[in-house]
């Protein structure tokens, strides 16, 4: 397995900034041919750095309703799940789930009626109390920076290093630290299959 080197993140970077950027303008920013940033970004995906390309979406340019950031003061036991349910609801953009048990949410809130909006994607109960901050402006920017790959192996969750092995496996990408626990775990999702 090839390390993560700085045309990897400048890879991520411009397509970051652009998603729909051709490979061949990439090619001339990272001196590869267009192939070779094509190779590059395939194997990215395989290792589910990019999993997937969007649309950033002006909100200025339509109404929708209210923006607003949510901070919820979460019982610590339910905070990834509260996290979990607001992942990918409508009017939610971005979620957050602090080191503390908080969650933090940018959402936009068609009526007004923030705990009404939250009571329909989340256990209140869950809830010991809500801020609610109304937005003026966002924007998101990600960037990768010195990024480093941090991949896990999917048979003992060790780091994966630059030795490792990747394998498909029924028709998924896994990453394993050593040959070893990429046998091991071959031999049981085999195992698994014959007596399903």
């Amino acid at each position: 397995m090839r390390d993560f080197d700085d045309t990897d993140r400048r890879i991520l970077q411009l397509l970051l900034e652009d998603a729909r950027r051709p490979f061949s303008d990439i090619a001339d920013h990272v001196g590869l041919s267009a192939p070779a940033v094509s190779d590059r970004v395939d194997r990215l995906r395989d290792l589910g750095v990019i999993r997937g390309f969007t649309v950033d979406v002006d909100r200025s340019t339509i109404r929708s309703g209210t923006a607003t950031l949510i901070e919820l003061d979460v019982d610590p036991a339910a905070a990834s799940s509260v996290a979990a349910s607001l992942r990918g609801t409508a009017g939610i953009e971005h979620v957050f789930e602090t080191a503390d048990a908080g969650v933090l949410a940018k959402a936009t809130v068609a009526d007004g009626d923030v705990v009404g909006f939250l009571d329909e994607r989340i256990d209140l109960a869950a809830v010991r109390d809500v801020d609610v901050r109304l937005l003026r402006s966002a924007e998101w920017t990600p960037s990768v920076g010195d990024a480093t790959l941090a991949l896990t192996c999917a048979e003992c969750d060790n780091t994966v290093t630059s030795e490792g092995e990747s394998a498909r496996i029924g028709g998924d990408r896994y990453q394993f630290c050593c040959e070893n626990c990429l046998e091991a775990f071959r031999e049981r999702y085999e195992r698994l299959e014959a007596d399903a």
